[in-house]
């Protein structure tokens, strides 16, 4: 299904939204509450959380094994995750904002569509929830019996998230005119974001996880956030600030320096393809698994603010 790029209004730069799910939009993993509840339980997805950090085995054996430990209707269980999922207090204030400026927003994730979909149906009602694009791996027959992943790619997590983020930039730039260059928004937790947090623009990490570590370590331009309040805050001056700029004058602050750089190419034909630097093997595997790796550190420096 194509990633959602509508703009509603011409005058505006094309800003496209891309947030991961896990951890981001929601405070837990979805995945998790269900097998720890439904499935597996906890203590045996923590020994596959060890198999795969040790490299015993893939990241897709583990998964298919905790996925395949589900063993009832896909309907079943989600009233386990109305009560125990919390949803960022400002998440639908940011979407609705975002539908309200015509910026399309897109969950990109390591998790299945569908659990994905029923989870914002429920918190957000479908109406609202079917505006959300969503790129994510898909389910097997969703209602069969054990559960299934079906891998988006041919990549070791599943989903590479860095080339979701550069088919949409691709793809806005076509729909662009010669001049107007799309900004990429990306809005992550861990380093299984890394690779989109790459391709993004300008880049949002959530305070205290691994994600804002991992920046910090490697001097890596992002602004932090508490909540999709702050977000919202920033996204509403990074779009005031686009309009006021006539000319390349005014340089903007938020902005991490791949982002100038596209400022400064005036034709499409021009954009050059840009593609991720390879990720070094602790990260990969930091990469694969969402959660395991976005436990907080005791102590954080002073965080880098996006220039």
């Amino acid at each position: 299904m194509a990633i959602s790029q509508t703009n509603t209004d011409h005058h505006k730069r094309k800003i496209i939204i891309f947030s991961d799910f896990d951890g981001t939009i929601f405070l837990q993993d979805t995945g998790h509450v269900l097998v720890d509840n439904l499935g597996c339980g906890a203590a045996f997805r923590n020994k596959l959380e060890e198999q795969f950090k040790t490299g015993e085995r893939s990241f897709r054996d583990i998964s298919d094994d905790m996925w395949g430990s589900l063993s009832i209707p896909f309907g079943d269980g989600f009233d386990i995750m109305e009560k125990n999922l919390q949803m960022d207090p400002g998440f639908q204030e940011f979407h609705q904002y975002c539908v309200r400026e015509g910026f399309p927003f897109n969950v990109i994730s390591a998790g299945l569509k569908p659990v994905l979909q029923r989870t914002l149906d429920i918190f957000l009602g479908e109406k609202e929830a079917s505006s959300i694009q969503i790129v994510a791996n898909d389910l097997k027959a969703p209602g069969g019996i054990p559960w299934k992943p079906v891998w988006r790619d041919n990549t070791e997590s599943g989903h590479d998230k860095g080339e979701s983020v550069n088919q949409a930039r691709t793809k806005a730039q076509a729909e662009c005119e010669p001049d107007e260059i799309p900004l990429i928004v990306f809005i992550g937790d861990g380093v299984s974001d890394l690779a989109a947090a790459r391709e993004a623009d300008v880049l949002f990490a959530r305070r205290g996880l691994r994600l804002e570590e991992y920046c910090l370590e490697h001097g890596i331009p992002y602004t932090p956030f508490d909540s999709f309040a702050d977000v919202k805050k920033e996204v509403e001056a990074i779009s005031l600030e686009d309009q006021k700029k006539t000319g390349g004058v005014g340089k903007p602050v938020r902005y991490n320096p791949r982002a100038n750089m596209w400022r400064r190419i005036s034709s499409k034909e021009a954009v050059p393809t840009l593609m991720a630097t390879a990720t070094p093997s602790q990260d990969e595997k930091m990469a694969l698994w969402p959660d395991y790796f976005s436990e907080p550190k005791q102590t954080l420096t002073e965080p880098t603010i996006q220039e």
